[in-house]
């Protein structure tokens, strides 16, 4: 509506919501059978751009790191004595949209306990300002002394992305983080509860993702309407461990500088 107000010529959208009247060039989503086929938000921004005539673009997405976000995480890796190379697997349990997308804290701290005492790698969880108690607490749980967290570490976007970007594999909910991972050719183990797969699809060939199949499940809702969070609670430790270790011992290409 503030677009068609201010006299704008072109008005270039998706015509749901009531807002096709409003619209001079109307795209259209995917419906099957009267229902609407959830389709990655990736592919849609996209189809924007082309209907507004910008040359064609791959979805592949990338990021870059600052001196100053690589020195933050030398300082992190000094401090905490984490290994150089690829002997690090970093954990991201938060997710801003709800509680309905978090994997249960104990169960993170299970894995990283397995992933350092079976698989003999380091375990970093990284986490926003809002999330540095439950990242101590998975490391305070794993009762492990190569599992990390940056609970006590000053906080950056810049710091979290250097730290994805240096590990060897991420394991992740549905949330920003794991699209990191995707941009800086790190394997990423994404963890999907209430939310439809095909919405945050960002067609990276080294992701995998597990959801469980439940029946009031991918429901979209931020917090469990039946209060049971059945969708994470029964997406077990060991299929998660499972996939890690399938992850682990894939050969891995040098990575550069």
């Amino acid at each position: 509506m503030l677009a068609w107000a201010s006299g704008a010529k072109r008005r270039i959208g998706y015509a749901r919501y009531g807002r096709g009247p409003l619209l001079t060039d109307k795209l259209y989503h995917r419906y099957e059978d009267g229902k609407y086929v959830p389709s990655p938000v990736l592919d849609d921004y996209l189809r924007l751009t082309s209907a507004a005539g910008c040359p064609a673009e791959s979805p592949r997405m990338e990021l870059s790191t600052t001196l100053d976000d690589e020195r933050a995480a030398v300082a992190v890796w000094r401090r905490l004595a984490l290994p150089e190379g690829n002997r690090v697997v970093v954990f991201n349990s938060g997710g801003a949209f709800g509680a309905a997308k978090l994997w249960p804290t104990e169960y993170f701290a299970e894995l990283a306990s397995r992933v350092a005492s079976d698989l003999g790698y380091h375990v970093l969880v990284v986490c926003g300002p809002s999330e540095r108690r439950v990242a101590a607490s998975i490391v305070e749980q794993s009762a492990h002394p190569r599992v990390k967290s940056l609970a006590e570490e000053p906080l950056s976007i810049g710091l979290t992305k250097a730290c994805i970007r240096r590990s060897r594999l991420m394991v992740s909910t549905d949330s920003g983080p794991r699209h990191f991972a995707a941009a800086f050719d790190v394997p990423v183990i994404s963890l999907f509860g209430p939310t439809h797969i095909a919405w945050s699809e960002n067609h990276y060939a080294r992701s995998v993702h597990l959801q469980q199949d439940v029946p009031c499940g991918p429901c979209q809702e931020r917090v469990c309407p039946l209060r049971k969070h059945y969708c994470m609670r029964e997406l077990t430790v060991d299929r998660v461990y499972a996939a890690v270790a399938a992850q682990l011992t894939e050969a891995r290409p040098a990575k550069a500088a």
